[in-house]
């Protein structure tokens, strides 16, 4: 197993070591899967995983910069998708080390897209409502069932899959956490488009799926334990923006970027292979939601107005307490210390900043708000009219403002958890949770 394994290193080395990389190591003629294996297996892609997880045990801030800093030098980024964010993270915590070098590689080097396979039409806050049953069959399970809100399940060769093992166990009990292989009979995947005019979200139909036994991560019926790693994953990434802002190629061989010409791909097409390292390009960051749309009201002539300035700065601020509390945790998890609930803390910061975005925005636009584009020939006939290319994201935004508050678990969900796990309230009275599942009556 190639892996970079260094020690603990500041900030400042790390970067220095991977401008020294990429000056040895970055050319644009390569393909996408070329590149992507020399990313994965140094230890960039994904360098917050542990050492024997293709990572470099760094912190998410600086996972962060590290991205920033290889967009700034002109190198196509690591992977896209929810591998890199759940998949490879849960499997690095809960895997085998076989498990580890069987899927994380293809995860790190972009081999194969990842989608979760986890909400079902009767199980969303309650995810250990599932029905999706899985029957052992000589050495592996058939699967039967149906998920909802998948996303990118229409470009995914792998689902982390969560299907009910023991009918007869109470419904935290009997859960188990599958690798699925999303390309073979019996899978159907349908869009859902969305108000926006995308379809990232799809449904998904199983029908006699296989799985293998040793595609189980974690025990058989312990998936409960697996999918709230998941879970944590998705809250911590979700509550401190995700990676950095740059747009990610996607993974796979569904979306057809593997054989494509890496510098074609990356932030700058025209970059030099070898470049000094001495004087690094600054990291482009996209721009924060509060700076655009300060500019946004200067352009509207409301910069003055009292009322918006006041939740400009609410929005700013929003925005730097996230990156401190970001900068907070890092700093416990240098010491072997955590702030718990902090993950579930971000997920509820980010539906308000979302909710902030979107009133906000709308109002500045005024009547022009009611102007979206949901497809490029739509956009460009608002466009024509409107000249404003602030405009679409601001719409963009506020249409997609709905969705933050319900996937990753609802803003209620996460208000559960910080009461009950993080401050010891008590829990909702109740003993569903010992009955075993089959005896619960429905969506009990």
């Amino acid at each position: 197993m190639t892996v970079a394994e260094a020690p603990a290193a500041s900030p400042t080395d790390l970067l220095d070591e991977l401008r020294a990389w990429l000056d040895e190591n970055w050319d644009p003629d390569l393909t996408v899967a070329q590149w992507w294996e020399r990313l994965g297996l140094a230890g960039w892609s994904a360098p917050a995983l542990p050492s024997n997880a293709y990572g470099r045990d760094v912190s998410r801030s600086d996972a962060v910069r590290i991205s920033q800093e290889i967009a700034a030098y002109g190198a196509l980024g690591a992977p896209g998708g929810l591998g890199l964010l759940l998949a490879g993270p849960t499997i690095a915590t809960c895997g085998t080390q076989e498990q580890i070098d069987r899927h994380v590689r293809d995860i790190v080097t972009g081999q194969k897209a990842w989608c979760q396979l986890f909400s079902e039409p009767g199980a969303g806050s309650d995810l250990a409502g599932l029905t999706s049953r899985a029957v052992e069959d000589g050495d592996g399970w058939i699967v039967n069932g149906q998920k909802v809100w998948t996303s990118m399940g229409h470009e995914a060769d792998l689902g982390m899959l969560l299907a009910r093992t023991n009918p007869e166990a109470p419904k935290h009990a009997g859960i188990t956490w599958f690798v699925c292989n999303m390309l073979q009979p019996g899978i159907e995947v349908r869009p859902l488009r969305e108000m926006t005019g995308n379809a990232m979200f799809n449904e998904v139909f199983l029908s006699d799926v296989r799985v293998d036994a040793d595609a189980a991560i974690g025990e058989v019926n312990d998936g409960w334990r697996v999918a709230n790693a998941t879970l944590a994953f998705e809250r911590a990434g979700l509550g401190t923006g995700g990676t950095s802002g740059i747009t990610p190629v996607v993974p796979g061989t569904i979306a057809g970027n593997l054989e494509k010409r890496a510098g074609d791909l990356a932030p700058s097409k025209s970059k030099p292979k070898a470049t000094t390292s001495s004087q690094p390009a600054a990291p482009r960051k996209a721009p924060s939601a509060a700076a655009m749309l300060i500019g946004f009201a200067k352009k509207h002539g409301r910069s003055e107005d009292p009322l918006v300035r006041q939740r400009l700065v609410e929005l700013h601020t929003l925005g730097e307490i996230g990156r401190l509390n970001a900068e907070r945790v890092k700093a416990a998890k240098a010491v072997g210390k955590d702030i718990p609930g902090m993950g579930n803390i971000g997920k509820l910061s980010m539906s308000t900043v979302m909710r902030l975005q979107r009133d906000l925005g709308l109002e500045l636009a005024g009547a022009q708000g009611m102007l979206h584009g949901y497809d490029e020939e739509q956009a460009a006939a608002v466009q024509a009219v409107v000249q404003d290319p602030v405009l679409p994201a601001v719409t963009t935004m506020s249409l997609y403002a709905q969705a933050p508050p319900i996937y990753g678990g609802t803003d209620q969900i996460q208000r559960n958890i910080i009461g009950e796990r993080i401050l010891g309230l008590p829990k909702e009275p109740g003993s569903n949770s010992k009955v075993p599942f089959s005896e619960l009556p429905k969506n009990a």
